[in-house]
C-alpha cells in the first residue's frame, strides 16, 4: 500500500468572498483558522459594504484537510482577502480562486489580483462562484468577460456553506490541474 498523494490548494479571492467558509465547510479536522475581530484600524483596506454582517477577518492562513480516498488527500489553505496575501501563497500549489458576484462592490477586481497571480506563473486554477440565498446570479457569459477568463479555465458555482458543493469545487480543480500535466506540450 502507498501513502496517499497529498494536493495542496490554495483559495484566495478577495476580502468576504468566502475562503474561510470554503475551507472549513469540507474539513474533516476542526479547521485552523486565525480569524480577528474587525477594528478601526481596517477602515479603508477591508470594504465591509457587501458584508455588513461581518465582524472578523482572516490575519494570516486558515488550514483544512479532506480525504477523498486512500489514494488522496487534499490540503487547503485559506489566504487572507488583502492584496498582501499573494506574497505568502506557495508558487506551485493549484488554486481556487472565489469571488463574490455583488451588484454593490466592484466584483471582477476582487479576483483580478488572484487570477494575474496564476496565471503569470502557469499554475493550474479554477475560478468559483460563491452563490448564497440572496446572491445576485450573474450569466456564465457576463463572468467570463467580466474576469477576462479564457474558455478553458473552468468556472464553477458553489455555496461555500455547503460542503457537496465545495467538493465539487474541488474535484473539478483536480481534474483541471490533471488535465493540464498530462496534455502534450
Amino acid at each position: 500500500m502507498h501513502d496517499p498523494l497529498a494536493v495542496k490548494i490554495v483559495v484566495a479571492g478577495g476580502f468576504g468572498v468566502g475562503k474561510t467558509t470554503f475551507v472549513g465547510s469540507v474539513s474533516e479536522i476542526t479547521p485552523l483558522t486565525t480569524e480577528a475581530p474587525l477594528t478601526e484600524l481596517s477602515v479603508g483596506i477591508d470594504d465591509t459594504t457587501a458584508v455588513g454582517a461581518k465582524t472578523s477577518t482572516t490575519v494570516a492562513m486558515d488550514f483544512a484537510r479532506r480525504t477523498i480516498d486512500d489514494t488522496l488527500v487534499l490540503y487547503l489553505f485559506g489566504t487572507p482577502g488583502r492584496r498582501v496575501s499573494s506574497r505568502i501563497t506557495a508558487p506551485t500549489a493549484p488554486r481556487v480562486t472565489s469571488s463574490h458576484m455583488n451588484q454593490n462592490r466592484s466584483w471582477p477586481g476582487d479576483a483580478f489580483a488572484a487570477i494575474d497571480y496564476f496565471e503569470d506563473r502557469g499554475i493550474p486554477f479554477v475560478v468559483a462562484v460563491n452563490v448564497f440565498d440572496g446572491a445576485p446570479r450573474h450569466p456564465e457569459e457576463a463572468l467570463r468577460e467580466a474576469l477576462a477568463l479564457p474558455p478553458d479555465i473552468p468556472l464553477v458555482t458553489c455555496d461555500a456553506r455547503r460542503a457537496a458543493t465545495v467538493i465539487a469545487v474541488l474535484v473539478t480543480l483536480v481534474e483541471h490541474a490533471l488535465s493540464r500535466a498530462h496534455a502534450p506540450t
